[in-house]
Parts: structure tokens; sequence; C-alpha cells
């Protein structure tokens, strides 16, 4: 079974899931060693998934951002990855600097690497959620998948799960723990050529929208203006100065919308440049500058 995946850290948790080794057994395992653990899982452990990490394909495209007439493999699409990713960079060396580059190349090799599995007749497990990031990577993967038969299976997030007297909220897989994935196999669903066709249609209604950004309102995928998530840096800031990296930190945490940092990192710097933001104690690490905000 092939899983996909729409971010960087719940790949690496899924590959970790189907990357197993067992050391050791009497009337069964003793101990486990997870990829990049040294200690056993501290999470309830809901079993493995059967397969290989080389099943796992991530396709971090980004697609509630930017352009999305163009396609997700395109040049455009590479430098958008880059320039998000790269914000917080500082003073790095040639090598983080070529390895940034190359991240578009290397989503768009795992979009390849998929179509291979579907040309020989692999079934495929997508796990989403209803992030914007996950959302949009979701309905633009039904465009690829309804031209293909085969087997299209689908695990989405519930928005919590109760585990004794302990209710655990999430909002993106990212959140999830390796040692937990098997846990949500109750959740999958097989998809219909219908369903597939669906959420083909909404992703093509984006299309033509092509709005800034995409967002999930009342539920669905919408698109929105750029500014759409703006109130928040406005609700958190104040004429104090505060260093860049709490107001961001400070954003995410009360406001759980799975929009990455580098979203408000980007909308930040274009406020500076307006002046409506001033920089109080300039840093070349643009996240531990001081920052206020300088409006009337």
């Amino acid at each position: 079974m092939i899983e996909i995946l729409f971010g960087e850290s719940e790949a690496a948790s899924m590959k970790a899931a189907k990357n197993k080794v067992i050391i050791g057994t009497v009337n069964g395992p003793t101990a486990v060693w997870m990829a990049g653990k040294k200690k056993p899982p501290r999470k309830p452990f809901a079993g493995w998934i059967e397969g290989t990490s080389e099943e796992v394909i991530c396709l971090g495209f980004m697609l509630d951002v930017g352009d999305i007439k163009e396609p997700a493999d395109s040049s455009y699409r590479k430098e958008l990855i880059y320039s998000m990713y790269a914000q917080n960079q500082w003073e790095q060396d040639e090598e983080t600097e070529e390895e940034l580059r190359r991240t578009g190349d290397v989503y768009a090799e795992e979009l390849r690497r998929l179509k291979r599995f579907l040309d020989d007749g692999e079934a495929v497990r997508i796990w989403y959620s209803g992030a914007p990031y996950s959302r949009c990577g979701f309905c633009h993967l039904c465009q690829t998948l309804r031209q293909y038969e085969n087997e299209i299976r689908a695990v989405k997030l519930p928005e919590y799960v109760v585990r004794e007297n302990c209710i655990t909220v999430y909002k993106n897989w990212g959140e999830v723990a390796a040692e937990e994935f098997a846990g949500f196999l109750s959740h999958e669903k097989k998809l219909s050529g219908e369903e597939v066709r669906m959420y083909a249609s909404e992703w093509s209604e984006l299309v033509s929208d092509n709005s800034p950004l995409r967002a999930v309102v009342n539920g669905r995928l919408a698109g929105v203006p750029e500014d759409f998530y703006d109130f928040l840096i406005w609700k958190r800031l104040t004429r104090r100065p505060v260093k860049q990296a709490r107001l961001i930190g400070d954003i995410l945490g009360y406001y759980q919308l799975s929009v990455g940092d580098w979203w408000y990192a980007k909308r930040i710097e274009h406020f500076i440049r307006q002046g409506r933001i001033c920089i109080a104690e300039d840093s070349k690490n643009k996240y531990a500058r001081m920052i206020y905000d300088s409006r009337g």
C-alpha cells in the first residue's frame, strides 16, 4: 500500500511507522527500535503500518498558497516553496542553500514516483486533514487519480480522539506520532470513482478562482485574499517591541489553523516595507529582530 501525505513531518512519522526493527522476543516483542528514536514510545502504541518506508510519498507542494494555475511541479511552485522555507535561514552555508533550492525538485520527483506506482497498479492510501495545505493537496491529487482505476483509500484525521479520560485534539497529521498512525486505520474508507471525481471538481473550481490563498471556511475550501490571516498579526502585535519569533509563536499557539510560520513571516515583511510595522532592533536573523506596530 502506497501512503500519501502532504507535509514533511507527517511523512517522516509515517516512514518511521512503516520502518521497524524488533529487538529480541520473549512471548512477543520486548523492545522496538523506531527510526530516529532512542527511547520506547510514550504515547499509546497502536501497532505498525504494514510495508516499508519506500512506500511513503510526500507531496508537500503548499497548494494553499499562490498561483495554482501553474502546475504543482512548475518552476514557479518550486521557487515559491524555496522562498517560504528560506525566510528563516540566516548566514546559511552553500550546502544548506542548495538543499533548500532542491526542495521543490524533491516533491516533483515524489509526484513522478507516485505515478510510476500507479502505472504498476499499486493501491494508494491518502492521509489528509482539515488543514488548508492538506485539503488542497488531497483535492489536487484526486485530479490525478481520476485517470486511474487503482484502489484508492483515504484516512481523514478526526477532529479529536478520546483515550480513557483524555481528549486529544489534532489539527494536522504532523501532530501524530509514528506509533499512533495505525490507530487511525479505523477511519479508513475506500473512495469510489464518483467521490474522486467530486474532489477533483472541487480543485478545478479553486483553480478557476485562483485566489492568492485557499482557506477552510465553514468546513469548505475557498479562495481568499492574501490578507485573510492578517488580523491575527494585528491582534497580537502592539506598540511594545517584541521578538518576531515570539509574535509568530503566539499566533501559532493561540490560533491553530495549520498555517505555517513562514506565511506570517512573509506578511510581516510586507508590512515592514509598507511602514506599518517598524523594526526596533534589527538582526541578520529576521526571526530574532524586535518589531512593533507603528500605526497611529
